[in-house]
């Protein structure tokens, strides 16, 4: 991390928060050499340049007959001179007239440009049939056409997908140069606490936070050690954050983030580092807080299971990403009808849970009927987020929202 995040005693929006995390924040992970089956969802660290042209040679997209299209007579007839299948070339030029039956992915003899089809063609003694109405160039795949040698294949900063994996592959390379996965260290505060499993003492909850937050940060290719649960003890808290630090790329908390008695993590990280723009003008999730503990980038969400996943995924993931070398954090959302009616008042940026169906032919979103933070079920019962900018007024049934999947925000 670059510089410190700037302080305001006023809410700030999140995309004041985004922009600074764009401009802060820089990889603080190592590079290294990969093969190409252990590279999968980890961010490239180099420019991929093609060593060859993809395909390496002019070749047949279908199975037919390859021929030259000028040689073309008007019965279609012409004698079939030899045969060539894929990874067996034709030996020498094609004889002036001729043809050759040829298979797909087989490389075109020298001197031919056009495929006819096998099932628009009939073969006769010596010879085949070929249709007479096709146009030069027809059904043949060109060198070079996918990729061309010398040209960039893959950016620097892409995560890498099967697809992105597959065009390495197809270039001939067997190792990237990636970076090591974010080691981050995550926990839970709070003296009602407990892990799953055990028993509940009265006014305590089960811990799913953790859960919720770590499965979010594995989604992403990060590495999770799990803390544990912290009690509301500030020197507890400021001992564990510190040894955090030491181990660890970045380290994540959720709850202990607001201004009440028992929040501790906003005093211990001071204590230790630094800790800015900790109240955004987003519902739900107002206390997030980011920052450093000991030089370690530091990010602390909300108590709030909601809250948790909503935050992480608008402030952590983008902050993730880009520490791990990645260059494009942005979400894509698009556009569908309102199919609720919704009270807004501008001035906070509002994310309401929904979940997307069709209707005639649109795509009409269903918001959850409550919008309290904590409740979990809510995030099972939806696709995605409502985006309500701060500007806008009411919503009302039929309006166009736009709409970000929980699937775009988990990678």
């Amino acid at each position: 991390m670059t510089g410190r995040f700037a302080a305001d005693a006023d809410l700030m929006t999140i995309d004041q928060a985004l922009a600074q995390l764009e401009a802060r924040l820089a990889p603080v992970v190592a590079i290294e050499v990969v093969p190409l089956r252990q590279s999968l969802f980890r961010i490239l660290a180099e420019d991929v340049v093609a060593a060859v042209n993809v395909p390496p040679h002019d070749n047949s997209a279908v199975d037919g007959w390859a021929f030259r299209h000028a040689d073309l007579p008007s019965d279609g007839v012409l004698p079939v001179v030899g045969r060539v299948a894929a990874g067996h070339p034709f030996t020498g030029d094609l004889p002036q007239g001729g043809a050759v039956r040829i298979f797909t992915g087989a490389p075109m003899p020298a001197g031919a440009d056009t495929v006819a089809m096998q099932e628009d063609c009939r073969e006769v003694a010596g010879g085949v049939v070929l249709p007479t109405r096709l146009k030069c160039g027809d059904n043949a795949r060109h060198a070079g056409e996918d990729v061309t040698q010398g040209s960039v294949v893959l950016h620097a900063g892409a995560r890498l997908r099967p697809q992105e994996l597959g065009i390495a592959a197809a270039i001939g390379r067997a190792e990237l140069r990636v970076y090591r996965p974010l080691r981050v260290a995550v926990f839970s505060t709070g003296d009602e606490i407990r892990e799953p499993g055990t028993a509940l003492p009265p006014g305590c909850i089960h811990d799913s936070n953790r859960y919720t937050a770590g499965a979010l940060l594995q989604s992403l290719g990060a590495e999770i050690t799990d803390l544990g649960i912290l009690p509301d003890r500030l020197e507890v808290i400021q001992a564990a954050l510190k040894d955090a630090a030491a181990a660890h790329d970045l380290i994540l908390t959720s709850g202990g983030v607001s201004v009440g008695d028992e929040d501790h993590i906003k005093p211990a990280v001071l204590a230790l580092g630094s800790l800015d723009f900790w109240r955004l003008a987003i519902k739900p999730g107002r206390p997030v807080a980011l920052g450093e503990v000991a030089g370690t980038p530091f990010v602390g969400l909300p108590g709030n299971p909601v809250a948790v996943m909503i935050t992480f995924m608008l402030i952590a993931r983008p902050m993730v990403l880009r520490l791990m070398g990645a260059t494009d954090t942005g979400l894509k959302r698009f556009a569908v009808e309102a199919g609720f009616a919704f009270k807004h008042k501008p001035g906070r940026r509002e994310f309401l849970r929904a979940r997307l169906a069709h209707a005639d032919g649109r795509l009409v979103a269903a918001k959850f009927p409550s919008d309290g933070s904590g409740v979990l079920t809510s995030m099972v019962w939806s696709d995605g987020l409502v985006d309500i900018p701060e500007d806008r007024g009411d919503i009302a049934p039929g309006e166009m929202v736009e709409f970000v999947t929980y699937a775009e925000m988990m990678r």
